[in-house]
């Protein structure tokens, strides 16, 4: 397990003086203590005897890794009953090679010959349950593309042979300056921009403002989007209709030059209902991830909302927050639809 060099689990938020010395929130210290009390020994719960850091690591585990001379995949799918991976290697049928078998807690693994699969291959899993089954995206997968003709999503394998080296350390912490940005929108031309256009065209401009920090907004891999990014399918995958994960990393690299952090939309607060392309039923089961009945259903934006009780639940989404910081070197988040998880 690598350390994270980002400080944002070692932040902590909670300054009592500050809470009594604003009148608006005094008649809910009591409230905000026991919310602080709990949240406090959830943490010691999860970290058990760690930290938060060391806990949010399930992406080193979950999804697809090469590991010297094999790839190995696995997927949290407690109500599976069989799971194969098809795709180009496969020539998309049902190929018992690619089989996964299940070693305990909900957990399935594959182990494949490392020339069986490589950089740029589609993949799905084809899963079975009790009743039925269904084609999914790895919950994990770290890159997610939809074809133009078909018009379908599935992952894509991303593994190219040289690694992106950042470049320009992070800019010194001061009182933030807040420029919000969609990457699609921000260009005038009538067509969905990209990183590099971005990094190019805005960037500068936004400098020359003086702003010190840029929000972007839709990072996270969505199949509407007219949603803006905010009903997320796909956490752990960059939006492929912007561009490639390099050229994330240089738009973030740019803009440390240029004197600017980075900070994300990051929406935890539900996830689209779509079962071929989500996390919705990803095993048969909707309640996986979400909560059951009512609960797990999010009206007013036709969405479904996680179950925070579960630990698993709280291993994926904790562990979203550090695979942004750490893969992309972002250095922070914006919570979206923070009252959606708290109410």
């Amino acid at each position: 397990m690598k350390k994270s060099k980002n400080p944002f689990f070692k932040r902590r938020i909670n300054n009592p003086e500050r809470l009594e010395s604003d009148p608006h929130l005094a008649p809910y210290l009591g409230v905000l203590s026991e919310r602080r009390r709990r949240a406090d020994e959830l943490e010691k719960r999860l970290a058990g005897g760690g930290t938060l850091a060391d806990f949010s690591c399930a992406h080193e585990y979950f999804g697809l890794h090469r590991k010297g001379k094999k790839w190995v995949f696995r997927e949290w799918a407690p109500s599976a009953e069989k799971i194969i991976l098809t795709g180009d290697f496969s020539k998309w049928q049902d190929d018992e090679r690619f089989r996964l078998r299940p070693i305990g807690n909900g957990v399935w693994e594959g182990v494949f010959p490392i020339d069986t699969l490589r950089h740029g291959m589609h993949y799905l899993m084809r899963v079975f349950w009790n009743g039925g089954s269904g084609t999914r995206i790895p919950a994990y997968a770290r890159r997610v593309v939809q074809n133009r003709a078909s018009g379908m999503f599935s992952a894509q394998i991303w593994a190219p042979d040289e690694k992106y080296i950042f470049r320009h350390s992070v800019p010194q912490r001061s009182q933030p300056l807040i420029y919000e940005a969609h990457i699609g929108m921000a260009q005038e031309d009538g067509k969905v921009g990209t990183f590099r256009e971005f990094k190019e065209k805005i960037l500068p401009a936004i400098a020359e403002k003086k702003y010190n920090t840029i929000q972007l907004m839709a990072l996270m891999e969505h199949p509407y989007y007219g949603s803006f990014g905010y009903h997320v399918a796909n956490f752990f995958a960059l939006s492929s209709r912007f561009g490639t994960p390099e050229e994330f990393k240089e738009l973030v690299d740019e803009a440390h030059r240029l004197g600017l952090r980075v900070i994300m939309d990051l929406v935890h607060s539900h996830a689209v209902r779509n079962e071929r392309e989500g996390i919705s039923a990803l095993d048969g089961c909707r309640e996986t991830y979400f909560y059951a009945g009512e609960r797990g259903e999010h009206s007013v934006w036709d969405s479904l909302c996680f179950d925070y009780g579960k630990i698993p639940v709280l291993h994926f989404l904790l562990s979203n927050c550090r695979f942004w910081l750490d893969e992309y070197n972002i250095d922070g988040f914006r919570f979206d639809g923070v009252t959606s998880m708290l109410y």
